[in-house]
């Protein structure tokens, strides 16, 4: 089927009202939103993929399937599934970033601030479906330099923004055992450390209270 590429003159023509001006205006502005819309939607589907199944099911062709594009689609947005997944993280780690200076916000004193944000998103992230997601794009770290790259820009960007108040070894401490915890919880089949998670949670953020002489 030919189809007029003056399409929109004809809905204009056909409404004859100025109302019609409108509705062309609507018809564009949809249009332009589409990519950003196939964009989201295939981040969102891999992520998804990646929670439920794993990492080795973020393929191409899976992700393309589940999003209701053709693998060309899929390549349109994105050059690469190295792409797709750097994209997966980029808006895991803007989620964290607005959840951290959330944190931040709330918090009274300067000392450890972005330390203790750190803790407390670690603990308020479990059982969120995010958590899934971090898991898996977690495993991918380990083995894909360019994502660990990512992640190293985020937080080496963090201690700098941060360096006046968390520039400090405890609070130094403080965030590997997080990290530390965090590594515990993918590997444990329970996907949970510790019987008191609410003790460690408060002992954690009780040592980036204090700020001790050594």
């Amino acid at each position: 089927m030919k189809i007029d590429p003056h399409w929109w003159r004809v809905i204009f023509l056909k409404t004859n009202q100025p109302s019609g001006m409108y509705l062309v205006m609507d018809m564009l502005n949809e249009r332009k939103k589409q990519p950003d819309v196939v964009r989201r939607n295939l981040m969102d589907c891999a992520a998804r993929l990646a929670a439920e199944q794993g990492f080795s099911a973020v393929s191409v062709q899976a992700v393309a399937s589940a999003a209701g594009v053709t693998k060309g689609g899929l390549f349109h947005h994105f050059a690469s599934k190295q792409a797709l997944l750097e994209a997966v993280l980029g808006d895991l780690l803007a989620k964290l970033d607005e959840d951290i200076d959330a944190l931040i916000s709330q918090d009274c004193e300067g000392y450890g601030c972005f330390t203790r944000a750190y803790v407390n998103a670690f603990f308020a992230d479990r059982g969120r479906e995010t958590y899934a997601q971090w898991s898996a794009i977690s495993v991918a770290l380990v083995s894909e330099p360019a994502l660990r790259q990512l992640w190293e820009r985020w937080i080496n960007g963090r201690l700098t923004r941060h360096k006046t108040t968390d520039d400090h070894l405890n609070l130094e401490l403080v965030r590997l055992a997080i990290d530390g915890l965090w590594l515990a919880d993918l590997v444990s089949e329970k996907a949970q450390v510790g019987d008191d998670k609410a003790g460690l949670h408060k002992r954690l953020i009780r040592a980036a209270k204090k700020e001790i002489d050594t």
